[in-house]
């Protein structure tokens, strides 16, 4: 009742559902708790109304923004303020000042993005920064790679506006000595404020305290309590000129002292746009360590150390082990060193020294410099590192708990020596993953936390290495922060009288503690409130498809760490999740999807674990694009678990009318072959299409695929396509999807065309269609069947020299992809995988190999915009269907910069789910069709996709075959 108050009061909106408190019961971290509710304000005033809601009720607030957070600082049992959704405005940029102001939720990337044509840029660059906020570094005082060039967050905050506890609203900023002395006299919180740290730092006992047992100076990734030593740094405090700044302490703060709604930030000019990235090899750690000081000599902008664990990570994930190009050897760390110059001739003197210095005077054995994109694609490694980590296979991950420690530089090496002693002791092979040139290690011990003594051994272990980095005077945090998993140690860091003073400052600030308690100061014991309960007796998920790599499919939902690589924007590119991206809702990413499999599949005391409302509505909006069995670095497959669930749930309480239309679209499509001229007048009919439509309910927008006049099969039948080739180059086996060969036919001849004039042998099987529908709609026990035929019909016959090809990606590709966990024999299944291929990926590797010229085809001039199925997308690369189109001498190939397209099958006809369909078309792929000039040839390789630009665009998309294959000379 009290809730329903309070959410009649908000101008933005308030969720106490059992799904949305799943949903942000965790972050990135291993910690998990139940929120009392969510909340999404709009402006300010909901903000204050939710902490003096808060404050009356006794509650605590946890302000959140993307959630990344890794040592659980958006964990708690109050209300959640999610600042993501509205918050996320750029206020004002004064380029003069080189200054911006803007609101928490907008995401680092994009505010870059908009400086673009400034030529400013915010320096700090977490790896999350695609989807990061800028109210979550200031939060957590963020850095990243650049940090040895830029600095970290807390350099950069010129001023904040934020709200007190008490609900008054302040803005923080540079003063003076006599406009601070003034802040003391005023009759406010915001007065007690300024008094009572005034109080507090010009004593010069706890000046000396401070300087005694706060992280040495130098160590500028310094995050150990609150900042106070920052504040030191000011004419009010000391003989410095520096003005006094609150934001220094706000900064790394974690929203446990105020409520930031909006923040002024310093720019940076652009950095020289010519770059070159030295890969440093080493056969060890230490040597690798004691390399970095000597580096760090130079001017670099990047220092960043990677090891063996992280590297071998990557070997088999779909994306990034195209990007292992450059490794020489097995390395154990790799050291990577950028250099930047305006001008090409200075940067070549900068990449010799270095190179030089390396070959010298360090153990370093190979040194490949890497240039353009190829940087890119060695940064996009490391920045997947904390992901990919997640991805070990059992119940041992590598848990985060001393990864953010920093020494200095001179006692990095030395430390490092200590520490690998202490991790022998413990019988760990620690993770080695480093922002080297600042002197920071994320360091992680591979535990596993369902385990009692493991969870001893988690505050063992971190126990024993906060002394170590009291040792050497280092910071515990050095950028993700105290939260809950280091704070239980800062006292201990400190001291227990400096640790006072901490406790001081937060309770001047939050008299009530209803902000985000038990982070940095009065923390609940580490070992509290973790993600997975100690020694729990493990649910048993019975699954049709077969989860035997992960340890079923329970273990593969896990995986899913957290880090929220499925919230980046549009502007970021890639494909993952298109229906987040409509919605910005948490519900709609991978991870808040992940999450409730996981609560719902451990927390839920019925049998029939699957049939659950909240699992089917987190699940509704998944497109089952899979984007994230590619770009999530944990790899989890959510089209794949969805499939699952759909197939369960549905078991319990029954398969609809219209699931089962979409589902054996293909033996209706069959039936109405027979009469297409019929079939068509009805779905093209107003009166009668809308019937239809009515009926199954499709959107009342949508337009209906037309049948062709002859299927393929019957064209085949009919002897009326040529399958054999003047001059041979060898066979091919050419699968008939369900799609080409009832809506596709053209373009099922066109291909055939193409390959029989390019010198292949075209052989068709007797075969059954894919399955794609009976898989995307859970009809998993039908989709089954029909994978185990086609597994047996083509497995004796295909081979390298033999190939399987196709042409709808969601369906020539199941065969790489659902068939493995559908398969009787998945042996069977994966030797035949390796010969199965997308049309393009054939002729692209055709061309590659010489057998393909450009000579084949016309000279003519013609301009063609691209965009790729999503299932290509994640499970194969575009530039196949690039490369193809190249062909021709003077065929110009763009591809468009989209992500899904928001058809999906069978999504965008469904009337529930047409706006979303569109409002993802509308994302990227439609504006840039309508931006081309009529000249420009569209093309696009799935048969959802084209359907969905005609009927957002009205423009007729075609296949990159049909365009090769008119291109035939």
């Amino acid at each position: 009742m009290l809730l329903k108050d309070l959410e009649t009061k908000l101008n933005g909106s308030l969720h106490y559902d059992k799904l949305s408190q799943t949903l942000y019961a965790t972050d990135a971290s291993v910690y998990r708790e139940m929120p009392i509710a969510v909340a999404f304000p709009k402006n300010t005033d909901d903000i204050k109304q939710l902490l003096s809601f808060a404050k009356e009720k006794k509650l605590s607030i946890i302000p959140r923004a993307a959630g990344t957070s890794l040592a659980g600082q958006c964990v708690g049992n109050g209300l959640v303020i999610d600042i993501s959704k509205h918050f996320t405005e750029i206020i004002r940029l004064d380029e003069n000042k080189k200054q911006v102001v803007v609101q928490p939720g907008v995401i680092r990337d994009d505010l870059n993005r908009f400086l673009e044509d400034s030529d400013l840029f915010f320096g700090p660059n977490t790896s999350t920064s695609n989807r990061c906020m800028l109210g979550g570094m200031f939060g957590n005082n963020s850095s990243g790679t650049t940090s040895i060039k830029y600095g970290v967050t807390r350099d950069k905050v010129i001023a904040a506006k934020a709200v007190l506890s008490d609900g008054s609203i302040v803005t923080f900023e540079e003063i003076d000595k006599k406009e601070f002395l003034e802040k003391t006299k005023l009759n406010s919180l915001e007065g007690s404020i300024y008094k009572n740290i005034y109080e507090l730092l010009k004593d010069k006992e706890n000046q000396k305290l401070i300087e005694n047992n706060f992280p040495k100076p130098e160590i500028h990734r310094r995050n150990t309590g609150y900042a106070l030593d920052a504040l030191l740094e000011s004419e009010v405090f000391s003989n410095l000129p520096q003005k006094f700044n609150m934001c220094k302490l706000l900064a790394g703060s974690e929203g446990t002292l105020a409520f930031i709604t909006e923040i002024t930030l310093q720019l940076d000019n652009l950095p020289p746009k010519n770059t070159a990235l030295i890969a440093a090899h080493f056969t060890n750690i230490k040597d690798c360590l004691q390399a970095v000081e000597l580096v760090m000599q130079h001017s670099l902008y990047t220092c960043e150390m990677m090891d063996k664990v992280i590297l071998d990570c990557t070997k088999n994930h779909i994306k990034f082990k195209e990007s292992r190009f450059f490794l020489e050897g097995d390395p154990q760390a790799i050291l990577m060193l950028e250099v930047r110059d305006n001008h090409t001739r200075d940067l070549q003197i900068q990449v010799d020294n270095l190179l030089k210095l390396l070959q010298n005077k360090t153990k370093s054995y190979a040194h490949p410099v890497l240039r353009g994109d190829n940087i890119d694609k060695a940064i996009n490694l490391r920045k997947a590192g904390l992901g990919l980590l997640s991805n070990m296979h059992g119940d041992a991950k590598a848990v985060a708990c001393i990864e953010d420690t920093a020494v200095a530089l001179k006692d990095l090496a030395a430390y490092i020596e200590e520490f690998t002693q202490i991790m022998k002791r413990f019988n760990q092979r620690a993770v080695y993953y480093a922002h080297a040139g600042a002197g920071e290690l994320h360091l992680r011990p591979i535990l596993n936390l369902k385990d009692k003594e493991q969870v001893k051994l988690f505050e063992e272990i971190t126990a024993t290495v906060a002394k170590l980095v009291k040792k050497y005077k280092g910071s515990l945090s050095g950028e993700h922060g105290d939260g809950r998993v280091r704070a239980s140690f800062i006292k201990e860091m400190l001291g227990a009288d400096c640790y006072s003073l901490l406790q001081r400052i937060k309770n001047t600030f939050d008299p009530d503690n209803i902000l985000n308690p038990g982070k940095i100061v009065n923390p609940l014991p580490m070992t509290e409130n973790l993600r997975y309960e100690a020694n729990r007796t493990e649910p048993q998920i019975k699954t049709l498809f077969n989860f035997e790599d992960t340890n079923g499919l329970l273990r593969a939902v896990e995986n899913c760490n957290g880090s929220g690589d499925c919230r980046k924007s549009v502007e970021a590119g890639g494909v993952m999740c298109p229906s987040y991206r409509a919605t910005k809702n948490e519900k709609d990413t991978t991870r808040g999807r992940a999450n409730a499999l996981r609560e719902f599949l451990t927390q839920n005391p019925q049998d029939k674990k699957f049939d659950n409302k909240e699992l089917k509505e987190v699940l509704d909006l998944c497109i089952s694009c899979k984007g994230c069995k590619s770009e999530c670095p944990s790899n989890v497959d959510m089209a794949v678990y969805k499939a699952e669930f759909e197939y369960q749930y549905q078991k319990e309480n029954g398969f609809s009318f219209r699931n089962k239309l979409f589902a054996k679209n293909n033996s209706y499509n069959k039936l109405g072959s027979n009469f297409p001229l019929l079939t068509n007048f009805f779905f093209s009919n107003k009166l009668t299409s809308s019937l239809l439509k009515k009926i199954a309910k499709i959107a009342p927008k949508r337009s209906l695929p037309l049948l062709a006049r002859r299927s393929l099969w019957k064209l085949l039948g009919q002897n009326k396509i040529n399958l054999k080739p003047v001059n041979k180059i060898k066979s091919v086996y050419f699968f008939i999807d369900e799609f080409t060969n009832f809506l596709d036919t053209t373009i099922g001849v066109d291909a055939i065309n193409l390959l029989v004039n390019l010198g292949y042998e075209v052989k068709i099987l007797n075969h059954k269609e894919s399955g794609r529908s009976y898989i995307s709609k859970g009809f998993l026990e039908e989709a089954k069947a029909l994978a185990n035929s086609n597994i047996s019909i083509f497995s004796k016959i295909i081979s390298e020299e033999s190939p399987l090809i196709g042409l709808e990606p969601s369906s020539i590709l199941s065969f790489r992809d659902e068939y493995l966990r559908l398969a009787n024999n998945k042996d069977t299944a994966v030797k035949l995988s390796k010969n199965v291929f997308l049309i393009e990926e054939f002729l692209a590797a055709e061309i590659k190999a010489g057998n393909i010229k450009s000579d084949q085809f016309t000279t003519q001039n013609k301009t063609i915009k691209l965009h790729t199925h999503c299932h290509q997308k994640a499970l194969s690369n575009s530039k196949h269907s690039f490369d193809m189109l190249n062909l021709p001498k003077n065929y110009k190939v763009r591809i468009i910069n989209s992500g899904c397209c928001g058809m999906a099958g069978s999504f965008g006809y469904e009337k529930e789910h047409y706006k979303i369909s569109m409002q993802i078309g509308e994302h990227s792929l439609f504006p840039a069709v309508r931006k081309a000039p009529p000249e420009v040839v569209i093309s696009a390789n799935g048969t959802s996709c084209r359907h969905q630009i005609l009927d957002g665009t009205q423009k007729i998309a075609l296949h990159p075959v049909s365009i090769l294959n008119e291109a035939l000379l």
